[in-house]
């Protein structure tokens, strides 16, 4: 069984690359309100290039594709935190779950728990793009946790000037993260 010491590692893909979305911050505050048993990182996708089998495979992979995979694969879980356009996931964290879900066979994702969390400044809470994630992960073998849901529309109402959030909103990130906690614990691989 997986030692009561080590925190399971949790990789974070954020699928908004502003430097100060809402989505990275929700995601900050949830790393900071979890328990020990998690370790948190959020990896960036922003320099991924676009997936394309022409430049991948064994002897010629990118080095950022390289750097990625390793990231995941060093996982014991993974949060996403993401926006929603135009319905559906943004198009730098679809080509960051292609990425990492290569080469066919090794995918990073594999076997692996897995929770969503979306956030919008509208009121729908991303609701598209958090089910449209879901989907994607359980072709990719993610046991994706299923309650407590998190879809957080009117989110940039949840946070002071200062970026921090807001006294009302920290105790549900906090039932999210604790949630999340039990959640990758029973799912964790057996070392």
């Amino acid at each position: 069984m997986p030692s009561m010491s080590k925190a399971h590692r949790v990789v974070v893909l954020v699928g908004s690359l502003r430097k100060e979305s809402i989505n990275r911050k929700v995601a900050l505050a949830i790393a900071a309100l979890a328990p020990p048993s998690l370790s948190f990182e959020i990896v960036e996708i922003r320099d991924l290039p676009h997936y394309d089998d022409d430049i991948d495979g064994p002897d010629k992979a990118p080095e950022s594709y390289k750097a990625f995979r390793e990231k995941l694969l060093g996982a014991d879980a993974f949060l996403f935190v993401t926006p929603e356009y135009n319905r559906g996931v943004p198009g730098p964290l679809k080509n960051a779950i292609d990425v990492g879900s290569r080469p066919y066979g090794r995918s990073g994702f594999s076997r692996k728990a897995g929770a969503v969390v979306t956030c919008s400044p509208g009121a729908v809470g991303g609701f598209g793009a958090n089910h449209q994630l879901r989907q994607s992960m359980v072709f990719l073998d993610v046991a994706m946790m299923a309650q407590p849901e998190a879809y957080f529309g009117n989110a940039k109402s949840f946070f002071d000037d200062q970026g921090k959030p807001s006294e009302s909103f920290k105790p549900v990130l906090k039932t999210f993260v604790d949630a999340f906690a039990q959640w990758v614990a029973s799912h964790a691989k057996m070392e």
